[in-house]
């Protein structure tokens, strides 16, 4: 899984993150279809946009690659998340709204960390913003 945070120009925050598992090896699960080697089983994104409180404004997600058709529907509840607060209790926060059959056991994961990520981006990028001065701008001499 890959994570990234990154201040937007808004003063909102986005966590992004992936998850892309391949097998170097063909394989097939009993009465499912055959997965070949060198290509993505699931390639799964999340972009979570957060205020500078870490509450959840928005939530995106995409699945470009999913092993069973059934997947198709797991992002659907995700947006009930929007509202909640990234910070204590955080998980089961996740589990409440888009836990068991509401939800994809790779999405909730992907989000149980995403607290991390977006724990490392906020605070330091916050720093920045009050600290360094802005780049004054060219004056232009006529």
């Amino acid at each position: 899984m890959v994570y990234q945070g990154f201040d937007r120009e808004d003063g909102l925050w986005d966590i992004e993150a992936q998850l892309t598992d391949v097998k170097t090896f063909g394989f097939q699960v009993p009465n499912e279809r055959l997965f070949s080697g060198d290509k993505p089983i699931h390639n799964l994104k999340i972009r979570v946009t957060l205020d500078n409180k870490m509450v959840i404004q928005d939530i995106s997600t995409s699945m470009d690659d999913i092993p069973h058709p059934e997947c198709v529907g797991a992002p659907h509840g995700m947006h009930k998340l929007i509202g909640c607060t990234m910070g204590p209790g955080w998980r089961k926060t996740i589990n409440q709204h888009v836990g068991g059959t509401e939800g994809c056991t790779h999405l909730r994961e992907m989000l149980f960390n995403m607290a991390t990520a977006a724990y490392q981006t906020l605070p330091s990028g916050q720093w920045q913003r009050r600290e360094l001065p802005a780049s004054p701008t060219p004056k232009l001499t006529p």
